[in-house]
């Protein structure tokens, strides 16, 4: 049977005219999934908030600075929101912004409510006025669920109960049944991405592991002498986050809008991924980690530890990168960092300007 051309052609000219919007893309999940776009021929646009010190390392890490658009926005205000999208027009919007830090959430619940709650409601309703028929990715997260009970697999899948333990899961649980009620209400295709701890050589020093691994590279390099860490014994399913920005790319390519939960299926402690990272440098963590109640979060989450059988099998995805490869991955990049650093050399990256958390005052 011969290749139907004219189809073939149409298919390509839609995908190449598809327009993204992201917010948080200077985020770690946010610079991943704008090169994951931007190699499929999207026309990316990226939403960010107006700082002091401009922070676009990531996107420049991944060289892709001058491929997508940037736009400044407010995503609280309903009017700069509808702005945003009448300019854009956009045929997805994935929302990755927010005030993303579990422990921080104690110090600060009204701001990330508004952040990473109600920020969802108003661009819902920016695009229910404006771009209805844009599909909708509202990243949620596997804190939503908390001590949840467990499927009959002992994991947590999308039928388990959300059990939000702090501020920043409330207000993610809000995001995620706005995006339903909307879905409901309106006929809208929104969707929200249950997505389980995902981390990467692009993520943020307050996030533990990247926290461990730059350490680890300061140690081995001679910058720094001990790692304060907090409660060693959480387990958390930790995957890489190139993989999982495709799962959010593949939940808004279905034929109707539907939630999933997008996981490993495994958990592994923080003790685990201390002793994984400084083995990498083949150094024993028991001689630098130092264990700081100060760290320990008011309420904490013993274990989460995902199910993605849906996501298996009707999306086609599974992970690929196993946790002691991510650890790898994450250690030997910092190592690199602080290595060019130390020589002089241009690098973009967050570490030299990172002001720990341990000596900053919190409740």
């Amino acid at each position: 049977m011969g290749l139907n051309w004219g189809f073939t052609l149409n298919i390509l000219v839609s995908l190449l005219s598809m327009i993204a919007l992201i917010t948080g893309i200077t985020g770690q999940d946010g610079a991943w999934l704008a090169k994951f776009l931007l190699d499929r021929g999207y026309e990316v646009w990226g939403v960010y908030r107006r700082l002091s010190t401009p922070n676009f390392w990531r996107l420049q890490a991944l060289g892709i600075t001058e491929k997508v658009k940037l736009v400044q926005a407010d995503i609280t205000d309903l009017a700069s929101v509808v702005e945003v999208l009448r300019r854009v027009q956009p045929d997805e919007v994935y929302h990755l912004a927010a005030q993303s830090h579990v422990a921080a959430s104690f110090d600060m619940p009204l701001a990330t409510l508004r952040e990473s709650g109600m920020a969802v409601a108003v661009l819902l309703e920016g695009l229910r006025k404006v771009k209805r028929d844009a599909k909708f990715y509202f990243a949620g997260s596997s804190e939503m669920f908390g001590n949840t009970s467990f499927n009959s697999r002992g994991k947590i899948d999308e039928s388990c109960l959300f059990r939000p333990a702090s501020p920043y899961a409330a207000a993610k649980a809000l995001g995620c049944y706005l995006a339903r009620v909307y879905r409901e209400a309106y006929g809208m295709f929104s969707v929200c991405g249950m997505l389980f701890n995902h981390e990467s050589e692009l993520r943020g020093l307050e996030f533990v592991t990247r926290k461990v691994s730059n350490a680890v590279a300061q140690i081995k390099l001679g910058l720094r002498k001990e790692l304060r860490l907090g409660n060693l014994e959480a387990r958390r399913d930790w995957g890489y986050a190139p993989e999982y920005v495709e799962a959010m790319w593949l939940i808004l390519q279905q034929e109707g809008p539907d939630d999933y939960v997008i996981a490993t299926g495994e958990a592994h402690s923080v003790r685990e991924l201390a002793e994984l990272a400084f083995a990498e440098v083949g150094l024993d963590w028991r001689d630098y980690v130092v264990v700081d109640e100060a760290l320990k979060r008011p309420r904490d989450v013993d274990v989460l530890v995902g199910d993605y059988s849906k996501a298996e099998r009707e999306l086609g995805w599974r992970p690929r990168t196993s946790f002691r490869e991510l650890v790898r991955i994450m250690v030997r990049a910092d190592l690199d960092r602080w290595s060019r650093w130390l020589k002089g050399e241009p690098v973009p990256f967050d570490a030299p300007f990172y002001v720990e958390s341990s000596i900053v005052s919190g409740r």
